[in-house]
């Protein structure tokens, strides 16, 4: 079989096409050949996060990977057996767990027996979900499609010290099964973390918190907000600060703000920068945010039946990833536009991401 050919500048043309592309590869056993890697960003080819993530799936698969150096541009990886037990991944760097996460987890899904991922870098880094993201939106979410694991925060680590370790537990099935997630209901919970880590002092959690209530509070003023203020103690590496604020609907659905703190920038703004990414995310009448819409297309790629997810508009990462995902498995997705409604404040209605799965089954079951 000869690999296939994945254009790495395509669309959002950064790590995710690698991160969908390397995991499709593990997971349907078909070698590939991805080109132009980050080709228009400053800096580009792989860069230590990316190139944590590929040695880590390779090593999942049992695969040869090729022409996988830092500022490297072109790869191939051919995949061997999927293999269950003990990996590990440092990015030696800030480079973010959540990321390594996005790639190693579909992977170790279709596994013979259970996986344990040792990931290292940043927690809560620039770029990327922060770790209480993943615990709190993706894991809860993505559990629908029949995804089981368990994450262990050891130490949190953030920009530029990395140090971050996460443990990772996951157990393997047969085939995920599709989700539905069309109906958005009503908010009925706001409540989040703001934390400060290192030598910044506690003040500046409660300010964050201060000023995303007071934020919220402008927009939505029935509902009670509990955002804690926290001083992460023995579990942190290095200096960092940030919040993240969750709303939860009537029906289950999940969405989030976030912030990271930055040298030479208030508090307040942190605060606020998380408060308005939260209310942009749940003025529209979906049922993911922005940033959970791309990370649930894998998943509706491989499963057994037809997923529906209603978003707001489609990401650029979104549309990659439905591009990566229709190259290298059978799925078929459909994007239409809602015309039976408005939202709230009469403007962007919703999308209705529809996908008939490629029914991946683990061989190893």
């Amino acid at each position: 079989m000869d690999p296939v050919e994945v254009d790495g500048s395509v669309l959002e043309g950064g790590g995710q096409i690698l991160r969908v592309s390397a995991a499709l590869s593990c997971i349907t056993g078909s070698s590939i050949k991805i080109t132009k890697i980050r080709a228009g960003r400053s800096t580009p080819g792989l860069r230590p996060q990316h190139l944590s993530g590929l040695q880590l799936v390779s090593d999942l698969c049992s695969g040869v990977l090729q022409g996988a150096t830092i500022g490297s541009t072109d790869i191939s990886l051919t995949p061997g057996k999927i293999r269950s037990g003990n990996h590990t991944a440092d990015t030696q760097t800030a480079g973010s767990v959540c990321l390594l996460l996005q790639v190693a987890l579909p992977c170790a899904l279709f596994a013979e027996s259970s996986s344990q991922l040792c990931l290292k870098g940043g927690t809560n880094a620039e770029m990327a979900p922060q770790i209480d993201y993943t615990l709190k939106v993706f894991k809860p979410i993505v559990e629908k499609f029949g995804v089981n694991f368990d994450c262990d925060v050891r130490m949190r680590g953030f920009y530029p010290k990395g140090g971050g370790e996460v443990r990772v537990s996951v157990s393997p099935v047969k085939h995920l099964q599709p989700v539905v997630l069309t109906d958005r209901g009503t908010i009925t919970k706001i409540h989040g973390r703001a934390f400060v880590a290192g030598v910044l002092p506690y003040k500046l959690a409660k300010d964050m918190c201060a000023a995303a209530v007071r934020t919220i509070r402008k927009e939505i003023k029935e509902l009670y907000i509990n955002i804690q203020a926290l001083q992460e103690k023995d579990n942190a590496y290095g200096n960092g600060n940030g919040i993240i604020i969750i709303a939860e609907s009537s029906t289950g659905c999940l969405f989030a703000g976030s912030a990271l703190g930055k040298k030479g920038v208030y508090a307040d703004k942190v605060g606020i920068e998380a408060a308005e990414m939260l209310l942009r995310n749940i003025r529209h009448n979906g049922c993911v945010d922005e940033f959970l819409q791309d990370q649930l297309i894998i998943f509706m790629a491989l499963a057994n039946g037809t997923s529906r997810i209603r978003t707001g508009a489609v990401t650029l990462h979104t549309q990659t990833a439905i591009h990566v995902a229709e190259q290298l498995t059978q799925a078929k997705f459909t994007i239409t536009k809602s015309e039976d409604e408005l939202s709230s404040n009469g403007t962007n209605g919703t999308y209705i991401i529809q996908c008939e799965g490629a029914g991946v089954s683990n061989t190893h079951l």
